[in-house]
């Protein structure tokens, strides 16, 4: 037993499995191979959909069908990783040319899922048949053995176009990922002709041939000037906008509008939902007032997403706040990772092209030479055909006098020696023929119906035909320009049958800049009510009924329009809200969860405090924690742009429990959970920056933290608190010094 141990280092070990996974998911999963632009997955359903006939002029055929052949002869994965690739390679939102044809719901641009492979069908499309998988009969491709070794399947397909330039590929690997954009089939068939003309053109110059990407979904591209960059790189960002049109108000009732008939690429699926959302925000929160309703009315002919807007509304303005707030404005990453020569490698658009058109020259150099040697076999037979005409008597005669078909073939290979003849003279001529051995079978297998006149004559015609293919090819063979040109040719054709216009517009754009409009400053009132919810009133409907709102709410407070809410919370960071972003509501109205406006989180956080940067400005704030730690900081800390920022510093395990406008002059108070009182100046809590802990203010025993905390200002002329039912006059307490344990009061006592 212990013969068969394998003793290792288990380091050594995991690092070459891991490694081998990695280059297994990279090769064989995730990226695309760059002569075909096809992930195995999806080769595998192509050839799987070719092998079952299932061509662009046959019905089509259950979806379940393509997945279970595909699965059970080429693709041993899961049956949902073989029908989302069959869906997406269908769906015209997400390819630029789709190379299945569905039947039945295969999902929608706005995210819906497809139905269940068993109610949907699938054949492939007439470009997929004719320039992906047309030529696999002739040798074209290396076959290798299937999983299991029953079945062939092809290493890659037969592509005649740069697939990966005209769909596109995204994928995600172990450490890489790859993602390249669409383009236009047209263009990059002319991207690749100009190569074949002009083999020093670098991939800025062929953009001059392929502008930029050209997306399933149309949409405009703002930054050209980056192309170049990007495309000699093969890496960077595209910057993608949707398309926006303004539709005046028609008749009397009529409202302008702004319609959205095409979207980024990236906003494909639950991006048209989120916008939506987006749009309903920025309109609730009044930054978009002007747009008064949002409908979506997509359908089959295509997006159609309209904004309502109120009279005399400022378009551009809107446009941009769009562009800048919502997904309408998106960048693509780009980044040309592809397989080459069984290794993941960055590429260019040169690259690309060249590596397609390198392949290019490899399958049709086998095609030729598979269609010669067809042609040179054709002209064999048909020269031995040609001559037996002329022969016929003499090749009844053999025939007659044979026994066999093997004696048949042997004599008219020029050996007679076991067929009977009836003259010499017959036998004489039998020893001059020389046909070869596929001759004289095709002899052999000859029908008498072919010896009628008209019947020679095609006979002839066709071997005209022969040669003169045999010379074609071996004219392109035998010349590197006769090649491409053949290439050059075999693309046209296919340019002019399925070339299609460019979707997407290419251009330099002008950045996107919300344009805010002054706001004329004016006192509004703050409210926020103790289950979070905020708005902003107006004033002169707080003076009439204030008192009475009082109670109502947590915080209420007057502050300027121009000014922005600070929330403070135990959990020691500080949240900021501009007041415009605060809905701006009647006294009857709810307000909105504070948790929408800002980054605070009731769940996980209370908030302890609330002011305005305007009331804070030259005051101190005292932060006290539940350990007993106390600290006051200057307002101007906070003096910041950032949503949220750290209010202060905590030990672990510890939280705020306290944090007020610090009082100048008096004294402070802190009660702990068991009834120990400290009071001390509140000088002692000395001035600390935001990111300081501060300074001990109580020693708490094992157990104990900080409750309350009390500000005694130096013109508090009492300072009374409920304390185990009974008053407790905290002036009368005994003051001390920070960082004591303090004492309980007696009881009967007042201090």
């Amino acid at each position: 037993m212990s013969d068969r141990i394998i003793e290792t280092e288990y380091s050594e070990c995991m690092k070459q499995s891991y490694i081998d996974y990695s280059m297994s998911v990279i090769t064989a999963r995730a990226l695309p191979d760059v002569r075909d632009g096809l992930k195995p997955v999806q080769r595998r359903t192509l050839y799987a959909m070719y092998e079952l006939g299932l061509r662009h002029d046959r019905p089509h055929r259950k979806c379940a069908r393509i997945v279970g052949d595909t699965m059970g002869k080429y693709h041993p994965h899961g049956d949902a990783s073989v029908y989302d690739a069959l869906v997406v390679m269908a769906q015209d939102f997400k390819r630029n040319e789709p190379l299945a044809e569905p039947h039945g719901n295969f999902g929608s641009i706005e995210g819906d899922d497809s139905a269940a492979m068993r109610y949907t069908e699938a054949r492939l499309q007439k470009l997929t048949e004719e320039v992906y998988l047309a030529d696999l009969d002739k040798n074209v491709v290396d076959f290798v053995p299937n999983f299991d070794e029953t079945e062939q399947e092809p290493t890659v397909l037969p592509v005649r176009i740069p697939n990966l330039l005209v769909n596109g590929a995204e994928g995600i690997a172990v450490g890489m990922a790859t993602s390249i954009p669409s383009h236009n089939l047209a263009e990059t068939i002319d991207g690749m002709i100009a190569l074949i003309d002009h083999p020093e053109l670098t991939s800025e110059e062929l953009l001059q041939y392929i502008p930029g990407p050209d997306f399933a979904t149309g949409g405009i591209v703002i930054n050209q000037k980056d192309l170049p960059r990007i495309y000699a790189a093969g890496t960077g960002k595209i910057k993608l906008r949707g398309r926006v049109e303004f539709e005046p108000a028609k008749g009397r009732g009529g409202k302008d509008k702004l319609v959205v008939t095409e979207i980024p690429y990236t906003m494909v699926g639950e991006g048209i939902h989120r916008f939506l959302a987006d749009v309903g925000s920025l309109a609730e929160t009044r930054k978009l007032p002007e747009v008064t309703d949002i409908a979506n009315e997509s359908s089959k002919e295509g997006i159609r997403i309209v904004l309502e807007l109120k009279k005399g509304s400022d378009v551009e303005r809107i446009k941009n706040i769009l562009y800048k707030k919502t997904k309408l404005e998106d960048t693509f990453g780009v980044n040309m990772l592809a397989i080459v020569d069984g290794r993941p490698e960055t590429l260019s658009l040169k690259g690309i092209l060249q590596h397609s058109l390198d392949f290019q020259v490899e399958i049709n150099t086998r095609k030729y030479h598979n269609l010669l040697e067809k042609e040179q076999q054709r002209r064999e037979i048909q020269e031995g055909l040609i001559r037996a005409v002329d022969l016929i008597d003499l090749i009844i005669e053999i025939i007659r006098g044979s026994k066999t078909q093997q004696q048949a073939r042997a004599c008219l290979m020029g050996q007679p020696s076991q067929v009977t003849f009836r003259t010499a003279r017959s036998e004489k001529q039998a020893k001059k023929l020389c046909f070869t051995e596929r001759q004289a079978q095709a002899i052999l297998d000859l029908r008498l119906s072919k010896l009628i006149g008209l019947e020679i004559l095609a006979l002839e015609k066709e071997h005209e035909e022969t040669v003169k293919n045999i010379a074609r090819y071996e004219k392109i063979l035998g010349s590197d320009r006769a090649m491409k040109n053949a290439i050059r040719k075999d693309l046209e054709n296919i340019k002019r049958e399925f070339g299609k216009p460019r979707k997407t517009v290419i251009a330099d754009a002008q950045e996107a800049a919300e344009v805010k409009e002054e706001i004329q400053e004016q006192d509004v009132v703050f409210a926020m009510d103790r289950f979070g919810y905020v708005k902003v009133c107006d004033v002169a409907a707080y003076e009439k009924s204030g008192q009475a709102m009082e109670h109502e709410y947590r915080y209420l407070f007057v502050c300027k329009n121009t000014d922005r809410i600070l929330l403070f919370t135990d959990q020691g960071l500080m949240h900021q809200v501009k007041v415009t972003d605060i809905p701006f509501q009647k006294w009857k109205d709810k307000g909105v969860p504070v948790d929408n406006l800002s980054r605070y989180d009731s769940k996980k956080e209370t908030i302890l405090y609330v002011t305005s940067r305007g009331k804070m400005a030259g005051k101190r704030l005292l932060f006290v924690t539940c350990q007993g730690y106390v600290k006051q900081t200057e307002s101007g800390e906070f003096d910041t742009a950032n949503r949220t920022v750290r209010s202060t510093k905590l030990t672990e395990g510890d939280r705020l429990v306290y944090v007020e406008q610090a009082a100048q002059g008096g004294q402070m108070v802190l009660q702990t959970e068991t009834g120990y009182f400290l009071k001390f100046p509140a000088e002692e809590a000395e001035l600390y920056k935001k990111t300081a802990v501060g300074v001990k203010g109580i020693t708490l025993s094992a157990g104990d933290h900080v409750k309350h905390v009390y500000q005694l200002g130096a013109d508090d002329d009492s300072a009374a608190v409920l304390y185990e039912g009974r008053e407790l006059d905290l002036r009368r307490m005994k003051l001390a010094s920070r960082g004591q344990k303090g004492t309980k009061p007696r009881k009967g006592k007042g201090v």
